[in-house]
This record gives structure tokens, sequence and C-alpha cells, in this order.
């Protein structure tokens, strides 16, 4: 095959890789919402978060949105929140690896039930980065890992959270072009210093 077949063949590859990349949006409570009483342990257990996700909590005022380390949520410690909101809509792009914990600040809801837990996964290097929601409030503690070598793109990307919670899938092609385009020119000029 000559350098125009093969160049054909990768640009092609390209397009089709660009095209599978999404991110999930859950819900969290999905109609019950974060709330005291809910079992979101349960909820989260057939769920598998990946960074780029995005969590929406939905809650009545009287209520808050705590990330927290893993100590307070253990007992239910408030008034050491990493970050915080009050909104009653919030939505946190899951941004690094590992675990992340919330809680309601209120004292006595953490104890009722509202707390979460969830352990987020790397996204595969095919995945890349992966676009937030636009329009919406994202709310991140630091950075404590990095689990991807190419800086996230944050393309507009519009998402409508489903009632029933359920995961909606979000295309993030132009998030997922860079990490295929560096993959794309370095193969590239591999074969053509070759031939």
């Amino acid at each position: 095959m000559g350098r125009d077949g093969l160049m054909v063949v990768m640009i092609a590859m390209i397009i089709v890789g660009i095209g599978g990349v999404s991110a999930a949006v859950y819900t969290v409570g999905d109609s019950s919402g974060w709330s005291v009483g809910a079992d979101y342990s349960t909820w989260a257990t057939d769920k598998t978060f990946k960074v780029g996700d995005t969590l929406v909590f939905n809650y009545a005022s009287g209520h808050t949105l705590d990330e927290v380390s893993a100590n307070d949520y253990k007992t239910c410690t408030t008034g050491n929140a990493i970050t915080s909101d009050s909104s009653g809509a919030t939505s946190i792009t899951l941004k690094t690896a590992g675990p992340r914990y919330y809680i309601c600040g209120v004292p006595g809801h953490c104890g009722g039930g509202m707390k979460l837990a969830v352990t987020v996964a790397a996204a595969s290097p095919t995945e890349g980065s992966k676009a937030s929601p636009s329009g919406t409030t994202t709310t991140s503690p630091p950075s404590t890992t990095t689990t991807t070598t190419a800086p996230p793109l944050s393309p507009t990307v519009t998402t409508t959270p489903t009632s029933r919670g359920t995961a909606t899938e979000q295309p993030s092609s132009a998030a997922a072009f860079a990490p295929s385009a560096a993959l794309f020119l370095a193969f590239l000029f591999a074969v053509l210093n070759i031939v």
C-alpha cells in the first residue's frame, strides 16, 4: 500500500474512533433526588463512574451538597467541606480517578442517609479527555491524581439529565480528537520516516 492509501486508512480510523466517545450523566437518587431517607449506596451499586462523567444532584432548599474527606464522610462531620453548594441543583463533572465523598452539610441529614461515596475509574486511553456539560455549576476538589497525558478540552456539550436518573450518553468528539490526532501524527511521522 502506498503512502496515499495508508493516509486514507489512518484518517478513516481516526474518524471512526472519534464517534464512539461519550460521557455519562447520572441524576443522583433518580427521581427521589438528593434527600433524607434515600439509599445512595444501593443507587450507586450498579453504576460505573468514569473520569468525564457528571453527577447531577437535585435537592430542595434546606439541604446542601458538600464534598468531604473520607473521614468526614464516615463520621458525618460537617463544617470541613472541600466544596459546598446549596443552589438546589449541583452538577459535578468527575475530573480525577479515585474515591469521592458527598454529604448534606445540614446537621443530622448525613446520618439520615444523605451521603454518597463513589469510586471514579480512569478514562480508558481511547476515551481521552471528556467534555463537561455547558450551563451547569461544576464543583470539584483540588486535583490529587492525573490520569491523562493530554490537557483536558472543554467543548460545549448540551446535556439534559433524565428524570429517571439513567445515564445519558453525551458525544464528545472534539475532546477525543486531540489524543487521536496526536496518535495519528506520531504514526504518520513514523511511517514517513520508514518509507
